[in-house]
């Protein structure tokens, strides 16, 4: 059995971390700074954390572009990431100087938000429309800073295709999402299945 507290040790060739806490879905931010400029970039240390009010967060492993534009503006989106987005999406994580245009590089159009001003993913089947309510850097167990923020964003707005809604329920499975699973692997969604929670839960 292979054992070991975080950061020490172990015989295997690569960290297990982001393998084990697997799939995890992608956030696909977009936003803008205070001179207009768009940035969209990927997050796999994303999820929803909260309904009524819907809250959604993302990690930055240090502080990226996406970070201090949200910060300037206080607004971002997430736009779904599909299978048939997976390479576009991939390419949004390149390094890119900051004011040069993911979407231009990526081959992506931009649709305008209908509640807040950075734009969604034009060719992704949902997206949500966040505001932002905290920004926090994380700290270790010592109470030292690490180079990692934390964003936290209420979503003001929902968009979703038309063609992906099935009896008044988005379909997920339909819309064929992604979601990371450690290394350079991901998971596609082409399938569901229920089960129903015990009474009075």
């Amino acid at each position: 059995m292979i054992y070991s507290s975080s950061g020490e040790p172990h015989d295997l060739k690569h960290d297990p971390f982001k393998a084990i806490v697997a799939p995890r879905p992608i956030g696909w931010i977009s936003a803008l700074n205070a001179k207009g400029e768009v940035n969209l970039s990927p997050y796999s240390f994303f999820n929803a954390i909260s309904s009524r009010p819907n809250i959604v967060m993302f990690s930055s492993e240090n502080r990226k572009d996406a970070v201090a534009f949200i910060e300037e503006t206080g607004e971002f989106t997430c736009s779904l990431v599909t299978r048939a987005l997976a390479e576009q999406m991939n390419l949004t994580s390149a390094p890119l100087p900051r004011g040069e245009s993911e979407y231009a590089h990526a081959g992506l159009a931009m649709a305008p938000s209908r509640f807040v001003k950075p734009p969604r993913v034009a060719a992704s089947p949902a997206a949500l429309e966040c505001k932002l309510l905290s920004v926090q850097q994380l700290r270790d167990l010592d109470g030292q800073e690490v180079p990692r923020w934390m964003v936290l964003g209420q979503v003001v707005g929902v968009f979703i295709d038309e063609a992906y809604v099935r009896d008044g329920r988005f379909d997920t499975a339909g819309a064929n999402p992604i979601a990371r699973c450690g290394y350079a692997d991901y998971a596609e969604v082409t399938e569901l299945f229920s089960i129903a929670r015990p009474p009075g839960g």
